[in-house]
């Protein structure tokens, strides 16, 4: 076909069309012409060729495109043939116009969805940048909030402090013990304050402090009791178990109810100082007794999470906490007996007279017949004995012998109501004479009964349990709510609580996305965490996994096993599901926890009894359901609700008996009963700060009769305990003992007598 080139084109309508009806013409002429034409649409290019078009004109115009076909251009067709091909190109144009319309109409729209598509996943994503850029500005705010710690500090912190500075006094010779004792009873009383005065104290040089100190008034009333503990671990200075953060969680929640809580450590080579506070040396040495000698001690004192904490180093048996770890040694027992003595000897030279001294397992258990034996008559008539076990199946038996290293003495100690071990009679057993010399023994469970742990749980020392069976008192573990809260979480991408808790959902597409979980608020989500999984657990934790994938569940371990064959064994499994709504984490993170847990609607606990994580107390807080791995095990029925704690009732009558299935049943049937049933859990309160928390909460009438009874107990020979609701002291009581044998420590025969 042959392409004629106009010197002058008439202007064209995008899409050629027939010429107007009303336009009159003679003899039309005809043109075949091949052209693109293009439209744009958005920000896409859409390019179309039409095969041919028609130009119409009048004949007569003095136009190069509408004059009569030259032969040449027509071949050899008659009129006739020109025309009838003219017309059927007229049709065949027609026919195609309106297809074309159509397909560049239908392209448009599937260009519009592509970008509408487009637009919503930049949105996610921009959606995901916002909350990734809130976390780091959280994260960087905590940072420097940490930063600024040693400058601006909260009142616990400053005043504890300056509790320090008095002991630096007090061992410098500056101040005497009785004028230390009085001004840190200023100190305590002056936490009510603000900030700012307790600072404007702290700045202030030795000489400063002691002349504002006294101006405070001396007819201040006492607010709150000053407890000590004397123990191995604090978290997260040095941790190896659950003790660790039971101190520091206690602690803290025990300040915040007003009372004065230090804490007295070894200072082990391998502690983690990154968190003390103010970490300094004391200028001068003290000196301590062990094996028939004095010795001189390093004292270090800082400040972990507001609580003052003193450090102990050996100076001449340095190597007794140079190890690499903190238990696990042939001489454990020198060590810890060394550091018990030692810090009995730095309270009396630093005049320190607390309350309640806290001891903890057998590693400090000989601190209760030093006590009696050797320290009451030194100024702590007033002071009690508590003693926590977290469990008893590390005992520490020992020669009797050793005993003297300490200054104690084997003959009148390997007896079989003081130390002598129940089984092996030739030895003493040290956890045996802390459980007999304190005044109130805490036993940590938060499942069982006293009777069941006296009967089931004693390893050996169910004869002494019984004996001292009144004394005891049964404690639930807790968690620090200052940390663990999700209405106040900086962890999480959005707070949430049980009156709100849309959070929750958010917490879950995070926590989706963070491990590339297919996404969606509706999903059920079951999470798992525990630091060290066992042989036993394995295979119900297979099952368990498996059911939840057959049912579209999603699951997320997390955890690690100190087995390599175990770890071995669970990423084999791993592989066998190639499932993408399973993930394994094979290393515990704190962080991810907080995330795992409140966006899990379900959270697998391989006991409600979990010393190390207390992952049931923090799933019920968090909105997720604590369901027992074993559900038809006996390690989830109680024994008797006469003697449970509110924790073990509670779990008891809510989660014990539901199965993994059972659950994952009532969210997808009975949404709105699952809804009210975590709604209720949440507004139970496990921490160490309600109801079950170890606190000591005293009538203010005990003040009134300590003198009283101090003067009584040097009188009589007997001594008092001042006993607190709860599960540290429950009232008010007297401890006798039988005075028929005079060379008997107070606490050889005890009963309870309530005043």
């Amino acid at each position: 076909m042959a392409i004629v080139v106009a010197a002058s084109v008439p202007r064209l309508p995008l899409f050629p069309q027939i010429w107007k009806k009303n336009q009159k013409s003679a003899r039309p002429q005809l043109l075949h012409c091949s052209k693109y034409y293009s439209f744009t649409s958005d920000s896409s290019l859409f390019c179309f060729r039409r095969r041919s078009f028609l130009l119409w004109g009048n004949i007569g115009e003095s136009t190069s495109l509408s004059r009569d076909p030259e032969p040449s251009e027509l071949g050899s067709l008659s009129d006739m043939e020109v025309h009838q091909r003219n017309l059927k190109s007229i049709d065949n144009e027609k026919e195609e116009k309106p297809n074309d319309i159509w397909q560049l109409f239908l392209e448009a729209q599937q260009n519009i969805l592509y970008l509408n598509k487009q637009r919503l996943l930049a949105m996610e994503e921009l959606e995901r940048l916002k909350i990734e850029r809130n976390l780091l500005l959280d994260r960087v705010e905590q940072l420097e909030m940490k930063n600024q710690a040693n400058v601006r500090r909260d009142k616990f912190t400053i005043s504890s402090e300056l509790l320090l500075r008095i002991d630096s006094l007090v061992l410098n010779g500056v101040i005497s013990s009785m004028e230390a004792s009085d001004l840190r009873r200023l100190i305590i009383d002056a936490r009510e304050s603000s900030v700012d005065d307790l600072y404007g104290l702290n700045c202030k040089n030795d000489a400063e402090l002691l002349a504002e100190l006294h101006h405070f008034s001396k007819n201040s009333k006492k607010n709150g009791f000053h407890i000590i503990h004397i123990c191995t671990e604090m978290s997260p200075v040095v941790s190896e178990g659950p003790l660790a953060s039971y101190i520091t969680d206690l602690s803290s929640a025990l300040q915040r109810k007003g009372n004065v809580v230090e804490v007295i450590l070894p200072k082990y080579s391998c502690l983690n100082l990154d968190e003390v506070q103010g970490l300094r040396e004391v200028e001068t040495e003290f000196y301590s007794y062990f094996n028939g000698q004095l010795h001189g001690n390093r004292i270090w004192t800082g400040v972990v999470y507001g609580i003052g904490v003193t450090f102990i180093q050996p100076v001449h048996y340095s190597s007794l906490f140079s190890h690499d770890k903190v238990y696990g040694y042939s001489n454990d027992f020198e060590r810890f007996t060394y550091f018990s003595r030692a810090s009995l000897d730095y309270l009396v030279k630093s005049g320190k007279k607390p309350d309640v001294l806290h001891v903890h397992n057998w590693h400090t258990s000989i601190v209760g017949p030093l006590f009696w034996d050797v320290f009451v008559s030194q100024g702590f008539e007033g002071t009690r004995i508590l003693l926590t076990c977290q469990g008893f199946d590390s005992q520490c038996l020992e020669q009797p012998e050793k005993l003297a290293l300490c200054g104690l003495d084997p003959s009148r100690l390997l007896r079989p109501d003081r130390l002598q071990d129940d089984n092996k009679s030739h030895l003493v057993n040290i956890l045996k004479g802390g459980v007999v010399y304190s005044n109130k023994v805490i036993i940590m469970s938060s499942i069982h009964t006293k009777g069941r742990i006296v009967s089931a749980f004693g390893h050996g020392l169910e004869l002494t349990l019984d004996i001292h069976k009144e004394k005891l008192v049964i404690a639930p573990r807790g968690f620090d709510k200052s940390t663990w809260d999700p209405s106040c979480d900086n962890i999480l991408p959005q707070s949430y609580s049980a009156d709100d808790m849309k959070g929750k959902s958010v917490c879950k597409v995070v926590l989706q996305r963070h491990l590339d979980l297919p996404e969606g608020a509706s999903k059920i989500l079951v999470g798992c965490i525990y630091p060290d999984i066992l042989d036993a657990d394995i295979e119900k934790l297979k099952t368990l996994v498996w059911m939840a994938s057959r049912r579209g569940v999603q699951f997320i371990f997390m955890g690690s096993s100190k087995s390599p064959s175990m770890r071995r064994e669970l990423e084999i499994f791993e592989e066998e599901l190639k499932d993408e709504n399973v993930r394994f984490i094979d290393e515990y993170d704190e962080e991810l926890s907080h995330l795992i847990i409140s966006g899990s609607d379900i959270m697998i606990c391989p006991s409600f009894d979990d010393p190390l994580l207390q992952v049931p107390l923090k799933a019920i807080n968090y909105g997720a359901a604590p369901v027992p791995l074993h559900s038809a095990d006996s390690r989830f029925r109680l024994f008797g609700d006469d003697e449970s704690t509110t924790f073990s009732q509670y779990i008891n009558h809510t989660f014990a008996n539901m199965s993994l299935g059972q659950a994952i049943d009532e969210i997808k049937n009975n949404p709105s009963q699952w809804n009210a049933r975590m709604i209720d859990a949440m507004g139970k309160d496990f921490s160490w700060d309600s109801e079950c928390i170890v606190e000591i909460d005293i009538e203010q009438d005990i003040l009134v009769h300590r003198k009283s009874l101090q003067s009584f107990w040097i009188s009589h020979g007997m001594k008092f305990s001042i006993l607190g609701r709860k599960l540290v002291f429950e009232s008010l009581l007297i401890l006798q003992y039988d005075r028929t044998d005079s060379s008997l420590s107070p606490p050889a025969y005890l009963r309870t007598t309530a005043i």
